[in-house]
């Protein structure tokens, strides 16, 4: 049969249409308008029975937020059961949102694969298509986040389209969509990465955030004194700035220490330092060496927790 007696239902690019749209389908049972703004509401995803995962930037306020599910069922109550702005994710309570997302693996997704970005900006789903431009490793926000899987995405994140689901070709939740962390692109949040963060936040009401309560930068070492004290490289972080009574305070730092390592592992950036302050080290003794006065010194510090961010306000790009 020659390509022009081909029937259309026979055509490979009619069977993708038709296999996108049914996954955009499966998927939009499981997407929710979020009202907890001005303007278009945003999206959100049932992650479990009674569990709702939205993108922390579009939630506005704190009480009347209410829900539509997939029907339109509209005006469903939701609570705000915590937030984690540094993963830009917000967890909601929602009687009666039962219908939760399929979940895939995320760890599958590979460069050039297909993808579907779902929302609901008001009663009905919508979609828009692209693909998975880059992958990567673990990574960090930039507000100290960690994020297990770099997923950057080649589709457009319209408005009210931050906290829907990113879908993969059959129809599976692979991530949670946001414009709110990457200038300049979208991005998505694994799944394990989400479920981590639902985890810690139905059980604790927030994500705890280790804290020295000191202001830093990068600073090169003279290449002789890196060789004299026999460092590894010759970066290391600056201490500008102690916080009084805080955990660096109480553990010795002073202005000008230049910070060698932490927790048994290089610091050569801020990032280091973020990396070495994970939730489970809150409350416990971290190792740090830091070169002060042309000598290294040894310091135990506690870490304290990071004091909670105001909840309504809004950080990244566009309200999205």
């Amino acid at each position: 049969m020659t390509a022009t007696s081909t029937s259309r239902s026979d055509s490979p690019l009619a069977a993708l249409s038709d296999a996108l749209a049914a996954a955009v389908e499966d998927a939009g049972r499981a997407t929710v308008a979020i009202h907890a703004r001005q303007r278009i509401p945003s999206s959100g995803v049932v992650w479990r029975p009674g569990v709702v995962v939205a993108a922390h930037h579009t939630i506005r306020r704190e009480d009347g937020i209410t829900v539509t599910l997939d029907g339109g069922r509209r005006a469903l109550p939701a609570q705000l059961a915590g937030r984690d702005p540094s993963t830009d994710l917000a967890v909601l309570t929602v009687a009666g949102a039962d219908a939760a997302a399929s979940l895939g693996d995320s760890d599958t997704l590979r460069v050039g694969h297909l993808v579907l970005a779902v929302g609901r900006p008001g009663d009905d789903v919508t979609a828009t298509l692209g693909t998975v431009s880059a992958t990567g490793g673990p990574w960090r926000t930039w507000a100290g986040g960690a994020v297990d899987r770099m997923l950057r995405l080649d589709l457009a994140i319209y408005d009210g389209f931050s906290g829907g689901p990113l879908v993969d070709a059959g129809g599976r939740v692979v991530g949670v969509n946001t414009s709110g962390l990457v200038r300049g692109g979208a991005v998505a949040l694994p799944v394990a990465t989400v479920s981590r963060v639902v985890e810690q936040i139905l059980a604790t009401g927030r994500v705890a955030r280790g804290y020295l309560g000191l202001g830093m930068q990068p600073v090169r070492f003279p290449e002789a004194l890196a060789r004299s004290l026999g460092l590894d490289g010759d970066v290391g972080v600056i201490v500008l700035s102690v916080e009084p009574g805080g955990p660096g305070d109480a553990g010795g730092v002073l202005v000008g220490d230049v910070l060698v390592s932490l927790g048994g592992a290089a610091a050569r950036d801020t990032s280091d330092v973020l990396a070495a302050l994970g939730p489970d080290t809150v409350g416990k003794p971290l190792a740090a060496r830091v070169v002060r006065a042309g000598a290294l010194r040894d310091l135990t510090l506690t870490v304290g927790e990071r004091p909670r961010a105001g909840g309504g306000g809004h950080h990244g790009h566009g309200g999205r």
